[in-house]
This record gives structure tokens, C-alpha cells and sequence, in this order.
């Protein structure tokens, strides 16, 4: 099977591309939603993702990828307490898809022929410590959308149906992409994104050239081609595992979580989510960086990342929330 395109390799989008790795870095961010024109990248971009992200280590054989044998739920019956190292799980949720296929069921197959009531896990299990990417996420049916809030609210999936009672953990990051022309996203689940980029077609040519150099080297000298570029991976990931151990010793001043605050009133967000993701972004983005703590320009870099999609509605602002969003970073941080 050919090999993903290698996410170094990924021309411009900077801002998807560092709002991926910023997730991989805390992956307590909440996600990352990607709005956009078609072919713009946005599905390469998680393709890749998967192939750029350290491996995990899982229970051999646990269906919910527990990382150590008491946290693997009884009704898996795994015996084993061998620790291996899997790539961290990447699960597409398609379009259509039902309920007891995302939740998990009753095994019908195990009932029919042994007469026993098994629960045969779903997607959520299969995501759980590592992400779930919806394509066309603003197609997906409401009820879906109200089962993935609960989860993502809880981080437990639980199933109540034909006579099953199951619980299991299920914490993962949520990668959604679409395109804007195609319907919006509904308010309670764009909340729960913790960053939002828009990605637009390039409109350098040279850049444009570059894209369509690389791609054509991909097909043609497809060896040679993923040998330069997943040493480059190789860098980001060794810099993903770095940056997860600085955050721990990252450095937050007072003034810093005060200028948080402050961006969220100016820009009328409500609640508190987005000052919270706003200083974690900044966070993950100063350990990625290599520093020692967080300053304001941190905060300039991640804002509209963070916070463009929590902006009310101005029908006397023509301007796109983003702009919205640096106009306001510079008026409160100068």
C-alpha cells in the first residue's frame, strides 16, 4: 500500500499545519476544525498527521487501547498484560454512518452462534488516545452530532441497548474538515473544536508551482521522494516528544493568563473555553518553540486560531473573524 503524502512535505497552509501539531503536542486542546475550498489539502493533511505522530503504548489485544491492563474494561476479557507499541490510532467517522457502528453494539454474530451477549466495540473505542477525523463534518446528521457531544463532553462512551450496560473510556482528539459553501456547522459543536483554520487555494504562483513539483515527485520517484521528506517528519515528531515533556515546566505568568482574559472580553466571546484554550494553545506553541515561557507574542501567533470561531455574529463588521481577530489582538496587546 502506497505510503501517505509526508505532512512536511505539505505546501504552505502553516496555520493547519501547526494547529495539527499543536494538538499532537496537548492533546487536551479540544481538536482542530478545518474549513476550506476543495482540494486545499485539508484530508492530506490528517493522512499525513497519522503517519507523523509517535507511537503509543497499549495493552496487546485491548479493544479500547488502554495503556496499562487494570484500565482495560472487564467486558474485553483480555488476559494478557503485554505492553506493545502501536501508531496512534487515526479513525475516520464517515457520513451515514450509524449510531451502533460509532457507539458499539451487541455482537450479533457471537449471539447467534454460541448464545452469548457480547458487546462488539465501535469507533469511539478504536479512537480512544488518538483522534477521530470527520470529513464533511458539517453534513453529519444531528444525532450523531448530539451522541459525539455527549462523549467529547464526558470522555466516557456509554451504551444502554439490548440489555447491554458498557462503559469505556474514550478520549480523543476530533479533526473535522469541510467546506463552508456546503452548510454551517451547528453552534454546539463548533464550540467544542479547540482551534478552527481556513485554508484557501494559493493565489502565488510559485507556490502553486511547488505544489504541483512535489506531488508529481511523489508519483513518480516515490521512494526516493518519501525517503528526504519522512526524515523531515522525523524532526516534528522528535520536536512533538520533546515539547510534551516542556510542558510540564512551561512558565505562565500572571500577566499572561491577565492578557487571556482580556482578548476574550474585547472580542465578547462567551464562557470561559476560549481564554483556556487560548493559554494552552500558546502553551504547546512556546514548548514546540523550545522556550521557557509563554510571552505575547505567543499569544498573537495562536489567537486566531483559538478564538475566530467563538466570535458572535456582527452584521456592521464586513470583516472575516479572523481579521475580526488580529484587529483586536492588536488594539488590547499592541
Amino acid at each position: 500500500m502506497t505510503a501517505s503524502f509526508p505532512f512536511s512535505a505539505i505546501v504552505g497552509q502553516n496555520d493547519m499545519k501547526l494547529a495539527m501539531v499543536l494538538t499532537a503536542i496537548d492533546p487536551g486542546l479540544g481538536g482542530v476544525l478545518v474549513f476550506g475550498d476543495r482540494g486545499t489539502g485539508k484530508s492530506t493533511a490528517v493522512r499525513a498527521l497519522a503517519a507523523l505522530l509517535p507511537t503509543i503504548t497499549v495493552v496487546e489485544g485491548c479493544p479500547v487501547n488502554a495503556a496499562a491492563p487494570e484500565d482495560c474494561p472487564v467486558w474485553a476479557d483480555i488476559i494478557s498484560e503485554k505492553l506493545v507499541e502501536r501508531p496512534t490510532p487515526v479513525v475516520d467517522l464517515p457520513l451515514g454512518v450509524t449510531e451502533d457502528r460509532v457507539t458499539g453494539a451487541l455482537d450479533i454474530e457471537r449471539a447467534l452462534t454460541h448464545g452469548e451477549k457480547a458487546f462488539e466495540p465501535g469507533l469511539l473505542a478504536r479512537a480512544n488516545r488518538g483522534y477521530l477525523y470527520i470529513d464533511e463534518v458539517n453534513l453529519l446528521e444531528d444525532h450523531i452530532v448530539d451522541l459525539l457531544l455527549d462523549v467529547a463532553q464526558s470522555g466516557i462512551n456509554a451504551v444502554e441497548r439490548e440489555g447491554l450496560s458498557i462503559r469505556h473510556p474514550a478520549r480523543f482528539v476530533l479533526v473535522g474538515s469541510g467546506n463552508p459553501e456546503e452548510g454551517e456547522l451547528r453552534p454546539q459543536l463548533l464550540d467544542r473544536f479547540g482551534l478552527s483554520v481556513e485554508v484557501r487555494s494559493p493565489v502565488d504562483i510559485e507556490e502553486r508551482v511547488e505544489v504541483i513539483r512535489r506531488r508529481d515527485a511523489f508519483e513518480r520517484d516515490h521512494d526516493a521522494f518519501m525517503a528526504h521528506w519522512q526524515a523531515e517528519d522525523a524532526k516534528i515528531r522528535t520536536a512533538i516528544l520533546n515539547a510534551r515533556t516542556a510542558l510540564a515546566a512551561m512558565e505562565t505568568t500572571e500577566d499572561i493568563v491577565t492578557d487571556c482574559a482580556r482578548l476574550s472580553i474585547a472580542l465578547g466571546t462567551d464562557g470561559l473555553r476560549g481564554e483556556l484554550t487560548l493559554l494552552r494553545t500558546a502553551r504547546a506553541l512556546a514548548a514546540y518553540q523550545g522556550v521557557d515561557a509563554i510571552t505575547r507574542d505567543h499569544l498573537r501567533k495562536v489567537a486566531p486560531l483559538a478564538m475566530s470561531h467563538r466570535l458572535r455574529r456582527d452584521p456592521l463588521d464586513e470583516a472575516g473573524t479572523i481579521t475580526r481577530v488580529e484587529r483586536v489582538v492588536g488594539e488590547t496587546l499592541g
